[in-house]
This record gives C-alpha cells, sequence and structure tokens, in this order.
C-alpha cells in the first residue's frame, strides 16, 4: 500500500538544527507536490513549506530563512532542515505529498524545542 513514512524527528535545543525525511513507499508512478505542515496543541495545522515537481518553493513567514525544503525525485523523498530552532515551532511535523494522484499523508513525527 501507499504510504509516506517519516523520520528525524525529537528534542534539541533552542537554536539548534533537525533535518526531516520522508519517503513514499509501495506502488509509486507518480510523485507531484510536496510539502511539510505542523500542529501544535491546541492549534490548527498549518503550512511550513512546500515544493513542486520543478523544484518551486514556499515558506510560511515564521519559517523563512530558518528552513529549507528540498526534494529527492530518484528516491521518492522530501526533507526539511530546520536551523535556528525556536520553542515555537515545538509540533508535530507532517508530510504531505500527491502520490499517484492522490493527496497522503504521514504519521507524524514530533519536534520539540526547549531547554
Amino acid at each position: 500500500q501507499v504510504q509516506l513514512v517519516e523520520s528525524g524527528g525529537g528534542l534539541v535545543q533552542p537554536g539548534g538544527s533537525l533535518r526531516l525525511s520522508c519517503a513514499a513507499s509501495g506502488i509509486i508512478f507518480s510523485v507531484d507536490d510536496m510539502g511539510w505542515y505542523r500542529q501544535a496543541p491546541g492549534k490548527e495545522r498549518e503550512l511550513v513549506a512546500s515544493i513542486t515537481s520543478g523544484g518551486l518553493t514556499k515558506y510560511a513567514d515564521s519559517v523563512k530563512g530558518r528552513f529549507t525544503i528540498s526534494r529527492d525525485n530518484a528516491k521518492n523523498t522530501v526533507y526539511l532542515r530546520m536551523n535556528s530552532l525556536k520553542p515555537a515551532d515545538t509540533a508535530v511535523y507532517y508530510c504531505n505529498a500527491v502520490l499517484n494522484r492522490y493527496s497522503y499523508w504521514g504519521q507524524g513525527t514530533q519536534v520539540t524545542v526547549s531547554s
């Protein structure tokens, strides 16, 4: 079955860095837009960054200059490098991808920024 497998979350101190990965598995015929969302307790899920199949990127204002989204089309994988992390970045991060013309979600990975 088609699914997205996330990895790379964890606990980090303010100012630290993490790199999230999300790989599509299963029978994959096509991969279109990919992106990262996050949801903190009691708040709505928000778009963090997205990237098209051609490499065009968008970022939330709160993460511009600190986060970088990238993809490896040969591996059907999207990455999110997070630098200069702040406590406000604490959330469950979800990857999303359009696979075989349908939208899929990863199960989420916890990112906690705390001293």
